[in-house]
């Protein structure tokens, strides 16, 4: 039977919601490293580290790490959290800051979320901290800095460790510091693939503390007394070895370091074009029915990790509709995230319901993540933009 189907131009490219940029420099770089025959943890994992602490420009320490999981991790463990301790998390994050106090034996606190910025909310930590509460893992949350002043200070009247999840947050300032060099214990960064610069996988943990220093240190390869790196360097011999704690395998290679090093020289770069991107979204979409993501307040500024919108009241369509005719359209969108205690496991271990969140909930079931990246062109963005006042107009 012949076929009548209405022949159609071809569609346009599918636009993800994320890209890595990648130049030359890092493949070159990464060549460089391969020829150089030192391809896991040395010299240029070294220097990663370096350059990375001379971008946050304070008295701070970098070890680097396989992935931003690896250093919540460990950034924990170095803290002694244990059984019978309790860590207060947002229920508005991706599983990995809640699983890390699981592997530790440890029980995660699940508290609801600002209802503008998605951020950790103050109130609702205070309401949860008991006697058994031992941290807080803020999340900076799509680029944007929680509350700090309030976490810290009710950090330090309940004496209480803060460990920074900042896997969305570089460079991101609060009130004129970097992200890193502000008053928690540790701060840890991601460099997967979707984020603002990355090495493929990894992260880097900072802290102004060199006894936590130290402790990460070790714990990073194994429990050994000494790194790989200055054991096989030296020109005198030193085989010899002891393993002092029951440590991980967290370091990062010198493969992931070359391309972090190169994504580094570029981020002020890319900020700037996400930067560029966020104010055309905020700009192009303001009469739609769309909340469109909170702006930072004086001395701070945004990442723009990712450009969140949430459907108004009223909307045409609901979020999982826009959403599927967004794909229909060649246009790639996200949801950051589907938060924890609708996840199967976090609400089933700890008896959660939707009615303790009512600010993760209400947000969850009207928010989409846009792409914005800095590989991005103008046109890919009003695509997008165009699609938007199509569909909701």
């Amino acid at each position: 039977m012949a076929d009548h189907t209405p022949i159609q131009a071809a569609s346009p490219a599918f636009l993800p919601f994320a890209l890595p940029d990648i130049g030359e420099e890092e493949i070159a770089a990464v060549v460089a490293c391969l020829r150089s025959g030192w391809v896991t943890t040395g010299p240029a994992t070294r220097q990663f580290e370096q350059e990375f602490r001379a971008y946050l420009d304070a008295e701070v320490e970098t070890i680097s790490v396989n992935s931003a999981t690896a250093g919540l991790h460990l950034a924990l463990e170095c803290l002694r959290v244990g059984p019978g301790d309790e860590v207060i998390v947002p229920t508005m994050t991706f599983t990995a800051t809640a699983e890390v106090v699981r592997y530790l034996g440890a029980t995660p606190v699940f508290v609801d979320v600002d209802p503008d910025t998605l951020t950790l909310s103050p109130q609702a930590v205070e309401e949860a901290i008991t006697p058994r509460t031992r941290a807080i893992v803020p999340v900076h949350y799509a680029g944007m800095a929680c509350d700090m002043d309030a976490l810290l200070e009710l950090a330090r009247a309940h004496r209480l460790r803060v460990v920074e999840d900042a896997a969305h947050a570089f460079p991101t300032r609060y009130r004129g510091q970097l992200v890193g060099t502000l008053g928690s214990e540790v701060t840890v960064f991601s460099f997967y693939a979707n984020k603002t610069m990355t090495t493929g996988e990894g992260g880097m943990i900072v802290t102004r503390d060199p006894e936590l220093a130290r402790r990460i240190r070790l714990m990073r390869l194994h429990g050994i007394s000494q790194d790989a790196f200055n054991r096989y360097v030296s020109r005198t011999p030193a085989w010899f070895y002891e393993v002092v704690a029951a440590g991980f395998k967290y370091n990062l290679t010198d493969i992931a370091s070359a391309i972090g090093i190169e994504q580094l020289r570029k981020i002020d770069r890319f900020l700037a074009r996400r930067e560029q991107l966020a104010r055309h979204y905020d700009e192009a979409l303001a009469g739609l029915p769309l909340q469109l993501p909170p702006r930072p307040g004086a001395g701070s500024s945004h990442a723009w990790h990712l450009y969140v919108v949430r459907l108004q009241p009223g909307a045409p369509l609901t979020r999982d509709e826009l959403i599927n005719e967004l794909a229909r359209r060649g246009i790639g969108t996200s949801v950051h995230f589907i938060p924890l205690h609708r996840q199967p496991y976090w609400r089933d271990t700890y008896a959660l319901g939707q009615a303790q969140f009512p600010s993760a909930e209400a947000s969850y079931r009207r928010m989409l993540t846009l792409p914005l990246y800095t590989r991005m062109s103008d046109a890919d963005q009003q695509r997008v933009i165009a699609a938007l006042h199509e569909l909701l107009r």
